[in-house]
C-alpha cells in the first residue's frame, strides 16, 4: 500500500526469488503432521475402547521374546539346533486373543502334529525299506493322499470346528517327510520338531493364563448384557422420535440406503445386536475349552445356553428395526393423529424396554429375578392400547367412502344444501338440544341466508382432524389444502386417490403400533430363554 489512501502497489517477484516454493513445503508439512496427529488419535481410541486389546499385544511380543531366547543364549542353541524355529511359529500361530480359543487352538496344534509325526515315520520307514527307486514315488503318491483326504475332511460340517487341525496335519506331514527324505533319518527329524513345538506351545498357554488372563466366558457374559441394553435404549429411542417428529425434519434419501444416522447412536448398537450371532457362537465355542474361573467355577457351564439367549434376543431385536423402518419411511402419519395415541404408545415402550434391562441385569448379577410382575405390567400396558386403537379405529380407516356411496363426491353446493337440510332437522327435533340453543336457533331470520364465515360444514372430529394434519409435510409431500383451491371444480377426479394417499398415510400409524405390540409378544419367549439359563448356570 502507497501512503495515499485507495492505491494498491503490486509488487512482481524477480526469477531468483521462489515464493512457489515456500508456500507449498509449509502445507506439505501441516498436511503430514494432520495426518500423523489424525492417526495416533484413532489408535488411542482404538485402545482406550478395549484395554484388553493392548494386554494381548504386549503378551504376545513376551511369548516371542521368551521362546527366540533359546535361540539367542548359545547354549539351549547347541541342544535344540536350529529345529528351535518350530517354538516360535508354535507361537505365533498358536496364542490367540482369549484363553479358550489358544486352548483350542493348541489341541488342534498338538494333535494335528502327531498325527503327522505318526504318519510321516510309518510313510518315511516304508519309502526307506522300498529302495531308492521306489522312495520318492512313495512319499510323492502319499503327499497327494494326505493334502486330498485332509482338504476334503476339514469341509465336512461336524468337522469344522477342527478345521485347524487337519490343515496342521497336512503342513506338518509334508514338512517332516520331505526334510527327512534329504537327511536321511524322518524319525529323529519329527522328534526334534515335536519337542519344539510342545514348547512354543507350553509357553504359550503359560502366558496366556498366568498374566492378565482374557476369558472367552467373560467377554461372551459381557456381549450379551450390552446386547440387552442396546435393544431396550434402541427401542425408546425409536418411539421417542417417531412420536417427537412433525414432519418437518426427514432424513435424505442416501441417509436411509446407508443407514447411517448420526442422531441415532443406539441405532448402531442394535446394528451390532443383530450381526453379534457368529461372535456369540465363537466366543461360546471357545468358552467350552476354559477351566472354571471367576464367577464360572462349576464344570460343563452352560455356555450353548448363552447362544440361545441371544438368538431370542435378536428375535426382538428384528422387531426394533422394523418400528426404526417405519420411522424413516416415505409414507409417514400425521403428527396429531400420533399424538392420539402417544400416551398408550409411550406406556407400552416404557414397561418393554423396562422388562428388557431387567432381564440384562438379572444376566449381569447371575440372580434369578422374579419378572411376573414386570410382565402383566407390560401386557396390561399393551392391552390399553390394543383397546385404544379399536375403540379409534375409524381415525386410521374412516378417510375411505362407504360401499353404498357413488363413485364420485357430490358438488360443493349440493354438500351445503345437505348442511342446511341437517341443522333444520336439529331444530325440529327440540329433545336433542338444550332450550337455550333449540330458543337461539328459532330467533334467527331463516330467510336471509347466512354469511359465508357461518355456513361451515358439519364435519366430523377426524375431518378436522384430517384437514389440520394436511398443513404437515406427511405423505404426499403436496400440501392437500393448497391443492383443493387450485383445481376448484376439477376436485371429484382426484379426490378417492387422494383419500386413499391419506389413509395409507394414517395406516403406518396402526404398522408401528402392530409391531410394537408383536415386540411385546415376543418378550415372552424371551423370558423363558433367560430363566433356562438361570435354571441351567445355576444363578442364585
Amino acid at each position: 500500500m502507497n501512503g495515499k489512501k485507495g492505491s494498491i502497489e503490486i509488487n512482481i517477484p524477480t526469477s531468483k526469488t521462489t515464493p512457489t516454493t515456500t508456500t507449498i513445503k509449509p502445507k506439505q508439512g501441516n498436511s503430514t503432521a494432520n495426518g500423523a496427529s489424525s492417526w495416533f488419535w484413532s489408535v488411542w481410541k482404538f485402545c482406550k475402547e478395549d484395554v484388553n486389546r493392548v494386554i494381548f499385544a504386549l503378551k504376545v511380543g513376551l511369548a516371542v521374546l521368551l521362546v527366540s531366547m533359546l535361540i539367542l543364549f548359545q547354549a539351549s542353541y547347541e541342544v535344540f539346533g536350529t529345529n528351535i524355529i518350530w517354538s516360535i511359529i508354535t507361537v505365533v500361530v498358536m496364542f490367540e486373543y482369549t484363553v479358550g480359543f489358544t486352548f483350542n487352538r493348541g489341541f488342534n496344534r498338538a494333535l494335528g502334529s502327531l498325527l503327522a509325526g505318526i504318519f510321516a515315520i510309518a510313510i518315511g520307514q516304508l519309502a526307506l525299506s522300498s529302495g531308492r527307486i521306489a522312495e520318492p514315488i512313495i512319499i510323492g503318491v502319499s503327499i497327494f493322499l494326505v493334502g486330498a483326504i485332509t482338504s476334503f475332511i476339514k469341509l465336512w460340517p461336524s468337522l469344522v470346528p477342527y478345521e485347524y487341525g487337519f490343515r496342521v496335519i497336512l503342513f506338518s506331514f509334508c514338512l517332516i517327510i520331505i526334510s527327512g527324505y534329504r537327511m536321511g533319518n524322518p524319525l529323529t527329524t519329527a522328534m526334534d520338531r515335536l519337542y519344539s513345538i510342545a514348547i512354543g506351545g507350553f509357553v504359550a498357554v503359560l502366558v496366556n493364563v498366568l498374566i492378565y488372563p482374557i476369558w472367552a466366558g467373560e467377554q461372551l457374559h459381557k456381549e450379551l448384557v450390552d446386547s440387552f441394553e442396546a435393544v431396550a435404549d434402541s427401542l425408546e429411542e425409536c418411539v421417542r422420535k417417531y412420536l417427537e417428529d412433525d414432519g418437518s425434519k426427514s432424513s435424505p434419501f442416501s441417509t436411509a440406503i446407508t443407514d447411517e444416522f448420526p442422531d441415532e447412536p443406539t441405532y448402531q448398537r442394535c446394528k451390532t445386536t443383530l450381526n453379534s450371532s457368529a461372535k456369540l457362537e465363537s466366543l461360546a465355542s471357545s468358552a467350552k475349552w476354559e477351566p472354571p474361573h471367576g464367577r464360572f467355577k462349576h464344570f460343563f457351564y452352560p455356555w450353548s445356553e448363552y447362544v440361545k439367549v441371544g438368538a431370542v434376543l435378536r428375535y426382538c431385536a428384528y422387531e426394533v428395526m422394523a418400528l426404526h423402518g417405519v420411522l424413516h419411511s416415505e409414507i409417514q402419519a400425521p403428527h396429531n393423529l400420533r399424538f392420539a395415541f402417544q400416551t398408550e404408545i409411550r406406556d407400552a415402550t416404557r414397561q418393554a424396554a423396562e422388562l428388557v434391562r431387567s432381564l440384562g441385569k438379572d444376566i449381569n448379577n447371575m440372580k434369578r429375578g422374579l419378572e411376573t410382575t414386570l410382565l402383566k405390567r407390560v401386557h396390561s400396558s399393551t392391552e390399553r392400547l390394543q383397546r385404544a386403537i379399536n375403540i379409534h379405529s375409524y381415525l386410521l380407516t374412516s378417510s375411505f367412502e362407504s360401499p353404498d356411496s357413488t363413485s364420485k363426491p357430490p358438488h360443493p353446493k349440493l354438500s351445503h344444501a345437505v348442511s342446511l337440510n341437517f341443522s333444520n332437522h336439529l331444530l325440529t327435533e327440540p329433545g336433542k338440544l338444550d332450550c337455550n340453543q333449540a330458543t337461539t336457533r328459532m330467533t334467527e331470520t331463516p330467510p336471509a341466508p347466512p354469511p359465508p364465515e357461518v355456513a361451515v360444514h358439519p364435519m366430523t372430529y377426524h375431518e378436522m382432524m384430517r384437514k389440520q394434519s394436511r398443513r404437515f409435510h406427511s405423505w404426499p409431500s403436496r400440501e392437500v389444502n393448497a391443492f383443493e383451491e387450485e383445481v376448484g371444480d376439477v376436485i371429484p377426479e382426484f379426490l378417492p386417490r387422494m383419500r386413499a394417499f391419506e389413509s395409507t398415510a394414517a395406516l403406518s400409524l396402526a404398522t408401528f403400533a402392530s409391531l410394537l405390540i408383536e415386540f411385546v409378544a415376543r418378550l415372552d419367549h424371551l423370558v423363558e430363554a433367560v430363566d433356562q439359563l438361570s435354571k441351567m448356570a445355576k444363578f442364585k
